[in-house]
């Protein structure tokens, strides 16, 4: 695999997230991509798959945290996978606060993330 995908781009992915930026965060992302969110009744989560089922997933964390941050993010790469840890950071509808260290663990492939498959600690709001 010719991932060329490098720390800075997942910086950039990263801060896509926090500015709540989604053509730049869709830029990062292949045609065929697939997201694994957090929580759903699948045993990956709910699963969303092609571009533009994915592209709703991503707004809708916004719609459900309008304030959504993803602090202190670190990446690892290791050929075809990457893995970010961060600090999740969001208020939902009825007003409570959610702050919950989470995992993101990447397929690369030719340079953008195939593969966005999301983990985050079950921790009661704040």
């Amino acid at each position: 695999m010719n991932n060329q995908v490098t720390t800075e781009f997942l910086d950039t992915f990263s801060k896509a997230w926090n500015d709540h930026d989604i053509e730049t965060l869709m830029s990062c992302m292949t045609d065929d991509c697939e997201f694994h969110a957090p929580a759903g009744s699948d045993l990956l989560g709910a699963s969303f798959k092609g571009y533009d089922d994915v592209r709703a997933a991503f707004q809708m964390a916004w719609t459900n945290f309008p304030d959504a941050q993803w602090l202190n993010a670190e990446h690892t790469i290791m050929g075809d996978t990457a893995i970010t840890v961060s600090t999740f950071c969001g208020t939902n509808a009825d007003g409570s606060r959610v702050e919950a260290r989470m995992v993101d663990v990447f397929t690369l492939r030719d340079g953008k993330i195939l593969v966005k498959n999301a983990f985050r600690k079950a921790r009661p709001a704040i």
